[in-house]
């Protein structure tokens, strides 16, 4: 059952991305904000699809801590779940994000759609100023930069370095770090075909002040969180 469950999910996404991708080319004359909702209602449908198919639900506790100024968000990378939650948490985003993700057929296209912040990993110091010299616009415009500061999945129950490129764009643009946790993980497994059923929790921490820091406190600050509260999230659960 877990497989079939599955496999009708990843289906529904399938033909979910097939209609919304090409749809979306057609609005790049309009808005980036009517761009993004667009985009937004396809991360929605699937939230809706992986309960419906497979039984995973949600709950977030912490959306008290996410201030009305933009920041930058520091989210915890086990799954793809993560990436369709945040669209709902920060209706105004920008990703940083591996610029190689923008050539998948469809659903790079879509990503290019929202403007994000594509890096080139292997450019070094020219990468980070990227990163901080379009970080900083987009914050000064009102959009949250979304950043995975593991640079990429990690295993539930595992920790990966933590990158000092989000930091050093918190510590240089002044905007406060946004930490965040979340098990998902336990239900949608890196690499992982099936999906278990249960529910996801998400944790959104206080709001780090970056305001007179060196990047390395900061970087050690969100990480002490972020992990912290990943120890007391526990595993899958039905």
């Amino acid at each position: 059952m877990l497989f079939l469950r599955s496999l009708t999910y990843w289906i529904g996404m399938l033909l979910s991305t097939l209609v919304v991708a090409p749809l979306g080319l057609l609005l790049f004359p309009f808005p980036l904000t009517a761009r993004f909702h667009f985009i937004k209602s396809w991360a929605l449908f699937n939230l809706w699809l992986l309960k419906i198919t497979c039984g995973l639900r949600y709950e977030v506790d912490g959306v008290e801590n996410i201030p009305d100024q933009t920041v930058i968000v520091f989210c915890k990378h086990q799954s793809t779940w993560e990436t369709l939650v945040l669209q709902k948490l920060f209706p105004r985003q920008v990703w940083v994000l591996k610029r190689e993700l923008l050539k998948i057929p469809f659903f790079g296209w879509g990503l290019a759609m929202l403007e994000p912040i594509a890096i080139d990993r292997s450019a070094g110091r020219k990468a980070l100023k990227q990163l901080v010299d379009q970080g900083s616009r987009y914050l000064n415009e009102g959009r949250s930069v979304v950043i995975f500061p593991e640079g990429t999945r990690t295993q539930f129950g595992s920790s990966g370095k933590y990158h000092a490129g989000g930091a050093i764009l918190a510590q240089k643009s002044g905007f406060p770090v946004l930490p965040i946790a979340h098990n998902a993980g336990a239900y949608w497994p890196k690499h992982s075909f099936i999906k278990y059923p249960g529910t996801i929790r998400l944790s959104i921490g206080p709001a780090i002040d970056s305001s007179g820091k060196k990047t390395d406190a900061i970087l050690t600050e969100s990480e002490q969180w972020i992990e912290g509260r990943m120890a007391e999230l526990g595993g899958r659960t039905v």
